[in-house]
């Protein structure tokens, strides 16, 4: 099976692009020019990397005809809700005109290719207590420029499996957290201000946002071994969410953390700056029917995710380029 990731090198995609040479598969990857790769250089060499502008029509043309796989997995774009405040255009072009060229390419190379379009939880957006936990039938009302351009990608993939019969499955994804995460989401925030501070590197005191949103937190090895399963054997034009049916308040997440580190005595400080406009209170969703289906269900404890994520910082802050 050849396996073609768009992403490759990122927090998940670089996840899957394991998962996926333990299986078996040829994988290929796009990369944006000048883009990082230290996520995946323990297996580069058995990676073929093409650079691709998914942006620019021509591009991804030269990509999927360079490449020709009998998987697609659609994970490039921008993925901060909160950089998608401060950039909300630039999010929408990327993720949304990305996942277009693939689609319109696809149809102009007569692809049979199975593509997983790749949601988000952000996508339901503002939720009744009485609607949790989230199943893939509530309605959609985001409450994010991220969000919405989740929403385009998700009802985009599913308009050209009605309209042109492409082979798309559609994964929305709750949040997920795991070694090689970004700083700039939450968990590796502070997973980062707590290896720093056993490191001596600041004072024991971890910033933080809004600590009030619960959130269903999987491990970013369970969110990919779900993926695969959709690649396997998920129902063409079919959406699933991926998710643990747990939700915790961010504040105990960071208190999970804290509670990892070789030191004591941290204190938790808010910063203003952190807080974003019209986050989603709750979020918590049903993984019933990828569970009744396919047998996924999230496997990975919480607190082996954490330490893991800790781990991986503190690593990070003793090599050379951390």
């Amino acid at each position: 099976m050849r396996v073609l990731i768009t992403g490759i090198t990122g927090f998940v995609g670089s996840h899957l692009a394991e998962l996926a040479l333990a299986r078996g598969a040829e994988v290929a990857g796009s990369v944006r020019a000048g883009s990082r790769s230290d996520h995946i250089e323990h297996v580069r060499e058995q990676l073929r990397l093409v650079e691709c502008d998914l942006r620019d029509a021509s591009s991804v043309y030269a990509l999927l005809a360079g490449t020709r796989p009998d998987r697609i997995v659609h994970l490039a774009g921008q993925s901060s809700v909160a950089a998608s405040w401060q950039a909300p255009a630039e999010t929408f072009t990327t993720n949304v005109l990305g996942q277009l060229h693939l689609l319109v390419v696809m149809r102009q190379l007569g692809s049979t290719a199975r593509l997983l379009v790749i949601g988000s939880g952000e996508e339901y957006g503002h939720v009744e207590p009485e609607d949790l936990p989230i199943r893939e039938t509530a309605p959609l009302r985001p409450l994010s420029p991220y969000a919405v351009s989740k929403v385009a990608q998700d009802l985009m993939g599913y308009q050209y499996f009605r309209s042109h019969g492409l082979d798309v499955v559609r994964a929305r994804a709750f949040a997920h957290t795991g070694p090689r995460l970004a700083e700039s989401f939450a968990t590796s925030s502070f997973a980062r201000q707590v290896a720093e501070i056993e490191a001596g590197l600041r004072p024991p005191v971890v910033e933080v946002g809004d600590l009030k949103p619960r959130r269903d937190v999987t491990d970013v090895r369970d969110i990919v071994r779900g993926y695969w399963l959709l690649l396997e054997r998920g129902t063409p034009g079919e959406v699933y969410n991926l998710c643990s049916g747990v939700d915790r308040s961010i504040e105990r997440v960071l208190h999970l953390l804290i509670d990892l580190a070789a030191v004591r005595g941290i204190e938790v400080r808010t910063d203003a700056a952190r807080f974003r406009p019209g986050d989603v209170p709750a979020l918590r969703g049903s993984p019933d029917k990828i569970a009744h289906t396919l047998g996924w269900r999230a496997q990975i404890p919480l607190e082996q995710t954490l330490t893991d994520l800790l781990d991986y910082w503190r690593r990070r802050l003793a090599s050379p380029r951390g």
